[in-house]
Parts: C-alpha cells; sequence; structure tokens
C-alpha cells in the first residue's frame, strides 16, 4: 500500500488564507526559534520571495508585536548590495510578517557542512563582504545582534554575500531555551557584554563575525558545549583554541584579523566594520611579484623532485651496468660515481651560471622559492588538506611493514639463521611492494607540502649553494651581469651589495676580514626576523593610529 501523504500544515494553510491575493505560498523554506520562512510569490509583481512569519505564540504578545514591528521596519529602510533587502513589513490579523528577496544559493553554515571549511581567499572575501554590510547598518544606527552562518547567505549565480534579518533575530523570546528569558543572538556567537545582558554596540556584531570566520576557515566553532548556559559562560570567560593550529596554512594576516575580532574587551577589537574589511582586503592582495627569471628558475627546479631523482639514478645504474658488462667493472664504477657527482653538479653550475647573468644572487633564488612556497601552500591545502588522509596513512603502513620484512629478512640470511637465498623470495617481494608504495607516498607528501621547493630553498641558502653561485659568477664578464632586481627587500639589498664590496676587496684584505660575510648573514637574518615580528605587531594592532581616534558615534541597544 502506498504511503499517504503528510497532512497539510494547519499554519501554513490559515497564513496562505490570511495572504490570499497578495502572496502565493509555495513551500516552506525553514523554521527555527526566530519564526518560520515561506517560498512565495508576490502576486503583483510576480517575483519570488521569502516571507517570515514571527511565530503565532510571540506574535500574541502585544509587546513584542510592536517591538518586531519596529524594529523590522528599521531594518527595510537598509539599502546595501551585501544585504538581503526587505520589501514589506505587515500584519494580518494575528499574523506578523516580512518579505524580503528570495536568494537563490544556500547559506554559509549550508556550503561548510557540505563542503567543508571554506578556502582562505574565500574566506577573506566573503568576511569583507560581511564587514562591509555590518559599517552600513551601523552607520544606519542598526545592529544586527544575531550575526551567525545561518544569517549569511551565498548566491549561487554571482557567488555574493548577503547579510539577512537585520535587527530581528535578536528579538525572539526564549531563544536557545535559556529560562525563558529574553535572549539577544545566538549564545555560539555572542560577544562578551552581550553574553553579559550589557549594553552592546556595532563591535558586538564584529565578534561574532571573527567567531563567523573561525567557522568558516576551520569548520568548526571555537565554543561549544551541551548547555547554553555553558557556551555562554566559555564566551565570557575563555580564550578561542589557535585558529592558526585549527585552520593550517591560512594566510597569517587572515588568522590575526580574526583573532582580532575575538577579543573579550570590546576596546581590543576592530571598533568600526570599514577598519575591519580593509584589513580583510590586505589578507585578499597578492605577495609581491618575483621577476620573471626567478619564477622560470623555480618552477624548473620543483620540477626536479624524489620522482626525477630515482628515474635518473635508475637510467644512471643500468648505462653504467652496460657500460660494465661491455668493458670492465671499473669502467662501470666510474661512470655511475661521474653521473652521480659531477654531472649533478655541473648541471647546478650552469643553472647558477644562467640565472647570475640576470643579476641574481642566492639570496634572490631563496626569496623567490619562499614566495613560491607561500604562493602555492593555500592551493595544496585546499586541494589536499593539511593532514594525511586515511589513504596515505595505509600506504605509509604498507611501505613501513614491507621495507620491514626486507629488513627483517636480510639480517636473518646475514646471520646464517636460514640458508642462503631460503628467503630471497620474500625479500625480494616485500622490497619491491616498500620502494612502490614508498615513492607513492612520497608523492602523496610531496603534494601536500611541496617538499621539492623546500629541499631547494634550503640548498640554494647552504653554503654549497652559495659558493656554487660565487663560482659561477667569477667566470662572468662584468657586462654580463644584469642591473640589481628592484624585488629584494631592503636588507637583502644591503647584504648582496656588501657580498659584492667583500669579492673587490684584495686576497690579503678578504683574508683578514673572512668572518665579515658570516657577520653580514647573521645581520640580514636578524633584520628579516624585525621584519617579520613587525608585521605580526601591525597585524595585532591593526593600523596606525586606529587607537588613537574616536570611535565615532556608537550604536546602543538595549538587550
Amino acid at each position: 500500500m502506498a504511503a499517504s501523504a503528510p497532512p497539510p500544515d494547519p499554519l501554513f494553510l490559515s497564513f496562505q488564507a490570511a495572504v490570499a491575493g497578495r502572496y502565493s505560498l509555495e513551500r516552506e523554506l525553514g523554521r527555527g526559534g526566530m519564526g518560520v520562512v515561506y517560498l512565495a510569490r508576490e502576486v503583483r509583481l510576480d517575483r519570488p520571495v521569502a516571507v517570515k512569519l514571527l511565530p503565532p505564540a510571540q506574535a500574541r504578545d502585544a509587546a513584542l508585536r510592536e517591538r518586531f514591528l519596529r524594529e523590522a521596519r528599521t531594518a527595510a529602510k537598509l539599502s546595501h548590495p551585501h544585504i538581503v533587502p526587505i520589501f514589506a513589513v505587515d500584519e494580518v490579523g494575528e499574523f506578523v510578517f516580512f518579505a524580503m528577496a528570495y536568494v537563490e544559493g544556500e547559506t554559509l553554515t549550508d556550503r561548510v557542512r557540505a563542503r567543508g571549511p571554506l578556502p582562505p581567499a574565500e574566506t577573506a572575501r566573503v568576511l569583507r563582504e560581511v564587514a562591509w554590510a555590518l559599517a552600513y547598518a551601523h552607520a544606519q544606527g542598526v545592529i544586527h545582534r544575531d550575526v551567525k552562518p545561518d544569517n549569511i547567505m551565498l548566491e549561487a549565480a554571482t557567488g555574493r554575500t548577503l547579510v539577512a534579518d537585520f535587527g530581528i533575530a535578536g528579538l525572539v523570546t526564549g531563544a536557545a531555551g535559556l529560562d525563558g528569558g529574553e535572549i539577544i543572538g545566538t549564545p555560539e556567537f555572542m560577544s562578551p557584554e552581550q553574553a553579559l545582558g550589557e549594553r552592546v554596540d556595532g563591535r558586538s556584531d564584529l565578534y561574532a563575525l571573527g567567531i563567523v570566520g573561525y567557522f568558516a576557515l576551520a569548520g568548526r566553532l571555537p565554543f561549544q558545549a551541551e548547555k547554553a548556559t555553558e557556551v555562554l559562560a566559555r564566551q565570557v570567560t575563555d580564550r578561542p583554541a589557535s585558529l592558526a593550529a585549527a585552520a593550517d596554512g591560512a594566510p597569517r594576516k587572515l588568522v590575526h584579523a580574526i583573532e582580532r575580532c575575538l577579543a573579550k574587551d570590546p576596546a581590543d577589537r576592530p571598533q568600526k566594520g570599514e577598519d575591519l574589511a580593509e584589513q580583510f582586503g590586505l589578507a585578499l592582495e597578492r605577495r609581491a611579484e618575483v621577476p620573471v627569471a626567478l619564477r622560470v628558475f623555480v618552477r624548473r627546479h620543483q620540477q626536479l623532485g624524489g620522482g626525477f631523482a630515482i628515474l635518473y639514478l635508475w637510467v644512471l645504474g643500468l648505462a653504467s651496468g652496460l657500460i660494465g658488462t661491455a668493458t670492465n667493472a671499473f669502467y662501470g664504477w666510474t661512470a655511475f660515481v661521474l653521473g652521480s657527482t659531477v654531472a649533478p653538479v655541473g648541471m647546478l653550475f650552469y643553472e647558477a651560471r644562467r640565472i647570475a647573468k640576470g643579476g641574481f644572487g642566492p639570496d634572490d633564488v631563496a626569496l623567490g622559492f619562499h614566495e613560491e612556497l607561500e604562493r602555492g601552500r593555500e592551493e595544496r591545502a585546499f586541494e589536499y588538506g593539511t593532514r594525511p588522509s586515511r589513504y596515505e596513512w595505509a600506504v605509509r603502513l604498507i611501505s613501513a611493514g614491507g621495507l620491514g620484512t626486507a629488513a627483517l629478512c636480510a639480517i636473518l640470511e646475514a646471520t646464517g639463521t636460514f640458508p642462503p637465498y631460503a628467503l630471497s623470495g620474500l625479500l625480494g617481494w616485500s622490497a619491491t611492494i616498500g620502494i612502490g608504495t614508498g615513492v607513492l607516498a612520497l608523492a602523496r607528501l610531496q603534494r601536500r607540502r611541496d617538499i621539492t621547493g623546500a629541499f631547494w630553498h634550503w640548498f640554494w641558502k647552504s653554503r654549497v649553494g652559495r659558493w656554487l653561485f660565487r663560482e659561477a659568477a667569477r667566470y662572468l664578464p662584468k657586462r654580463a651581469l644584469g642591473p640589481a632586481p628592484t624585488h629584494r627587500p631592503t636588507e637583502l639589498a644591503l647584504g648582496m651589495a656588501a657580498d659584492r664590496l667583500f669579492e673587490e676587496l684584495p686576497r690579503e684584505t678578504r683574508r683578514q676580514l673572512r668572518e665579515l660575510p658570516d657577520v653580514v648573514r647573521r645581520l640580514e637574518g636578524d633584520a628579516q626576523k624585525m621584519r617579520r615580528r613587525l608585521e605580526l605587531l601591525q597585524d595585532a594592532l591593526g593600523e596606525p593610529g586606529a587607537r588613537g581616534r574616536e570611535p565615532g558615534d556608537r550604536v546602543l541597544a538595549e538587550r
């Protein structure tokens, strides 16, 4: 027997009868403590709208009903590209409702639950657009009081971010089941002052936006508990877990902008939505462009990974074996030694000489690798994750098991526990499986972390890399050296200038000042550390003078 259709919702039918001729209700979009939302069509203009109905239980309270209408009308005055517009606020009989634009898309909550955390660039863009919307609303005297992913819409057609329910979500009585008291907002997104029932201003919304950013970037909330009262207590007293650890690979500027929003004291947060939007904009800025010659050099070296090295050694071993077979073992071993030492050094010398012609040095190359590693870190984290998958762990375990078995077989044969060649079959198969899966595991690790780029970044900064550059540049005519690139940080340019001056000194003077290059390297390293610390300090404090400015007109609201 076919299952019977569910009975019509009485509220749906009675509300449709009340608004007949104005709105044609199609289906329910969702419901909660804040009310029921229906997809409807406005009859006169023939356009889709979302109609939000105040729960009938709340609508019977005359004071709450009037307050709902008053604040809904205030919110309806807002006109901003990133705010869902309210078309009408009305009451018909016992029903109190408002009609707003229907956004074809999904909420931020749905997006994160369906596909996981947002990429850092998308997170920064979404947060900046919400910050713009909040800044505009605060300037109009309207505080949202319930900024959360459920109230942030992502439009499917354009990717635009829109904020819904300004000044309305916080009017519901008994939200989150807190002793039937009036709650302004959602506990997981409440600011400390909001949780304590104190007067709030726009900075409370910015705190909630910080939690939204934490959720979007890490895929989880900073404060969670079984009871709403416990969540509120944590909002007031606890520090959130490090976002940098929860969202490994996220840009430092974005992490600091979000963490500033989560300060317990409103004075320590960004003071205005415009300021916060500017910080998110800085997180979206591309890093300094690396000269094309360096980009080509870096890309060529990134292709020389572990797979290339294994293939090269395999071909070299095969060729050396053929040479040894055709002549004698001495020539075969000589070919293998020369091919594994002189040939790679010669290739690296050629590469160093080629890039040195453009006026670049080892520090430029190291800077190029650093920028490329930073540029690709975000994409790798989004595509492959920041931690090994179950598949990768399985491959690692198989590789370790195979290599361990091969080693054990070799030891047992070497110690005479088993006759010679008794375990050769097992040894060969286990070694093959261990090496094969090990190469696969290495390839998976390379996709997530770019260990090839990290190796070459270290190599060209090492003494060997600097020696190769020094020797390569020694045999270049002066006219072959290109002009000094302008992409270098000041401390790097000064350090390289000191190196060139040192090389121009007479040999005896260089011998007497042989410690000078190491001193220059240490000073250069100290300057770079100070630069990074200064950037961290600027990120933590915001733009200069922010504390000295007047916060402007405060937008206040009562609980």
